[in-house]
């Protein structure tokens, strides 16, 4: 009898289901009756616009997936906030489910699958034991043929990109959005083929606007960008993922695919990278399918335009080397074309009150990792900054009136390797912090400039920056773009890439190998040059005295105030700072390979304890008063900032109220030394060196080296005296700082014991 019953309940409850949705559909309008007095933009998603009501719908296919996207078309221009202008926002796959009068947006959780099976129940199981995300619920507004039109107003215009978050981390005050200041902007609102672009001006409104927003804004108390929504259509079949492998220098993709054989690993890491294709794949060189093409932003003035066009298309180099004809192009963008439209790959010119990081970005298949848009966005005053270290070093201007054609060159150098290392980005490639050391193998490093003194004293910037692409990229590109011939054994073929590459002598290392604190391999760096650190900081050294020596009134312009000079002083005293980094690495430093199992390569070996010692010598003599004091001429030259001239964060700290303080520079450049040789993860390393080899130096030898050197010197005038002594102050608050916060005891307890002894 229960059976018979719940059979019958079954029943009343489907007649119920379709009656409501009989009902349903006989109260819901049309969607041509409902949209004739609206404007229509056709296209993947179709828009609406109800110019009365000020208001957007969207005709959707309920069940397609496809990929959404918020960016951030217009920003805010601060470096400090990151809110910029063409910021991509993160990708995710969505559907739209019909539920009655609902349609709701949800986002399967695609970290979590089954995809080695056949099995419904299997992956069933997968994705009932995973959350996924509903972004947003719709009311049904008319319906036709299975599509239905919803009201998308108020989903536009919300804070989809998160702005009021990044204002929150970045300290800037308490804001809101305000929906009266806020409308549709239809001028970038488009629906095409393969994707629909809605976007909105968003106006956030505050009480106590932070320094930053007050900094860029016209009135602070009201910020007003642009969002945009974009829904773009899921790349069709045919793209082969790549397995990821930690020596080839790419982005990684990962997920965890429960459905894998027992007893494989259940995690599953691939790279990211665009859909290329050879027409003959049996053929040694061959034209593409499809060949990459990237637009420069025809916004930027020349002759920077033509030196990020030349530095971007030297990757056409690597792709030759993978055996490619005409894959990779770089044009400019065409007049109309939308920069944030998901079919061009953009490289973008970017204003910021400040400078700051240039990046490259992309929207990528969250089922694959293939790269459907490149994205780079590029900080216009990278190539001022760049000039700026040129004047400093040559101080080119005897009559005050003329050009520096080698500034300008040197910093044109610069901004051709800035547009290929953030293109490269974009193709899938990671930084490699080990290139440098390589013979500046790849555009992915950090790139310091190679300043040489010429045969008769003279500064020569010719070297500062390499022309091309580089001996790893080509490396990394075949590696990770190369189309195999049919019956080719992949794996092996791309062993054999990095085999041979490693038999040249190139290798990959990257951030977490290359960034302060932590970092111990001491061949990975950020902006530094040369196989041997130490070396390379001794010459560096060299370069800084005599541009210091010849550093004055020739290094600004006739008609600037002669306070300006210390915007070149700063970059110009601090010179050496990258390669101090660089050279204090070898102290308790690690050399060490991503290495595979069977793949021949060694494990991780100490540095010598010469090397250490030399580099330690290095390093303690850029403390010396004589390094650190500045040219008395100098001195004598730089007046109190004038009136419209206020200081800014780029200057030196002073203590001496507007009057330039001569021993800060000393201070600062001491603490960034000390800072570097007593971090505590390097302390606690020389403890474990000691212990494992007791050839090696331990933390007691460092800190009695590093003592010695600052304690013992003789002054030779009074101003040398004051900086010795701003330098031993440094170093003991310093050691004091290990000696409380060190993680490691035995660090903690050495540190107090040198203490006492200098006590």
């Amino acid at each position: 009898m229960r059976l018979q019953r719940s059979a019958a309940s079954g029943q009343l409850l489907c007649s119920l289901s379709l009656l409501f949705a009989s009902t349903l559909a006989a109260q819901t309008p049309g969607i041509a009756e409902k949209t004739r007095p609206m404007r229509k933009l056709d296209g993947f998603v179709p828009v609406y616009w109800d110019s009365t009501g000020g208001k957007v719908f969207l005709e959707l296919n309920p069940g397609r997936e496809l990929l959404y996207v918020v960016s951030l078309p217009a920003g805010i221009g601060s470096n400090d906030i990151g809110l910029d202008r063409s910021q991509l926002g993160g990708e995710r796959i969505v559907r739209f489910d019909r539920v009655g009068p609902k349609v709701l947006m949800v986002q399967p959780n695609l970290r979590y699958r089954a995809e080695q099976t056949d099995n419904p129940a299997e992956r069933r199981a997968v994705e009932e034991s995973f959350a996924s995300s509903a972004l947003w619920g719709f009311k049904v507004e008319a319906e036709s043929d299975g599509r239905v039109l919803v009201d998308a107003t108020e989903f536009a215009l919300r804070d989809g990109y998160g702005v009021i978050p990044a204002l929150a981390r970045a300290r800037q005050g308490t804001w809101r959005l305000d929906p009266a200041r806020s409308a549709v902007y239809l001028p970038s609102t488009k629906a095409f083929p393969r994707n629909t672009e809605l976007e909105v001006t968003l106006t956030f409104s505050g009480d106590q606007p932070g320094s930053w927003v007050r900094e860029v804004t016209p009135t602070p108390e009201a910020i007003t960008v642009r969002q945009r929504h974009s829904f773009i259509e899921l790349p069709g079949p045919g793209y082969s993922p790549r397995a990821f492998d930690p020596r080839a220098g790419y982005f990684d993709f990962t997920y965890a695919d429960y459905a894998a054989p027992f007893p494989e690993p259940v995690t599953r890491r691939f790279i990211t990278r665009h859909r290329l294709e050879k027409r003959d794949p049996s053929a040694a060189v061959s034209d593409p399918v499809e060949p990459i093409v990237y637009y420069l932003d025809p916004g930027v003035p020349e002759p920077v335009r033509k030196a990020l066009l030349d530095g971007a298309r030297w990757w056409n180099q690597a792709f030759e080397a993978a055996g490619y004809r005409n894959a990779f192009r770089i044009e400019l963008l065409p007049d109309g074309a939308d920069p944030m439209d998901v079919r061009y790959n953009m490289i973008q010119w970017i204003h910021r009150a400040t400078r700051g990081w240039s990046y490259g970005s992309s929207v990528t298949d969250p089922r694959t990792g293939e790269i459907i848009k490149g994205h780079v966005s590029l900080g216009s005053l990278r190539v001022r900054q760049d000039f700026l270290l040129a004047e400093g070093l040559l101080s080119p201007y005897a009559e005050g009136t003329e050009r520096s054609p080698e500034a300008e060159a040197m910093a044109l150098a610069r901004i051709r390797q800035l547009s290929a290392h953030e293109v490269g980005h974009t193709l899938g490639l990671a930084h490699n912090y080990i290139a440098s050391t390589q013979g500046r193998a790849s555009v992915m490093d950090y790139p310091h400039p190679h300043i040489r003194l010429a045969s008769d004293g003279r500064i020569d910037l010719s070297d500062a920056y390499l022309e091309g692409i580089g001996a790893w990229d080509k490396v990394a590109i075949t590696w990770g773009y190369q189309d195999f011939p049919e019956g080719t054994d992949e794996k092996s073929a791309l062993d054999r890439i990095l085999t041979e590459a490693r038999g040249r002598g190139l290798t990959f290392l990257t951030d977490q190998d290359a960034r302060p604190p932590g970092s111990a391999h001491p061949g990975a760096h950020l902006w530094d040059n040369a196989s041997d650190p130490a070396a390379e900081l001794s010459r560096m050294m060299e370069v800084r005295r005599v541009a210091l020596s010849r550093f004055g009134e020739n290094t600004i312009r006739r008609g600037m105030p002669l306070a300006t000079l210390e915007e070149a002083l700063v970059p110009l005293y601090l010179h050496h700072r990258y390669q101090v980094e660089a050279a204090v690495k070898l102290v308790g430093g690690v050399a060490y390979t991503y290495a595979l199992r069977g793949d021949g390569q060694e494990p991780p070996q100490p540095v010598p304890a010469p090397v250490q010692r030399k580099a330690l010598d290095a390093v303690l003599a850029t403390l010396q008063a004589k390094e650190l004091a500045l040219p008395t001429h100098v001195l004598k030259v730089l007046p109190p900032r004038p009136s419209g001239y206020e200081a800014t964060r780029e200057l030196f700290d002073r203590e001496t109220g507007l009057v330039f303080d001569a021993v800060q520079p000393a201070t600062s450049a001491a603490d960034l030394v000390t800072s570097l040789v007593f971090d505590e993860t390097r302390a606690a390393r020389l403890v474990q060196q000691r212990a494992l080899d007791p050839s090696l130096p331990g933390l007691e030898d460092v800190i009695d080296r590093v003592l010695g050197a600052v304690f013992a010197p003789s002054p030779a005038n009074a101003y040398h005296a004051e900086i010795d002594r701003a330098v031993q102050r440094v170093v003991v608050e310093r050691l004091m700082d290990l000696a409380i916060e060190a993680g490691m005891p035995q660090v903690r307890a050495i540190a107090a014991y040198q203490l006492d002894q200098l006590r």
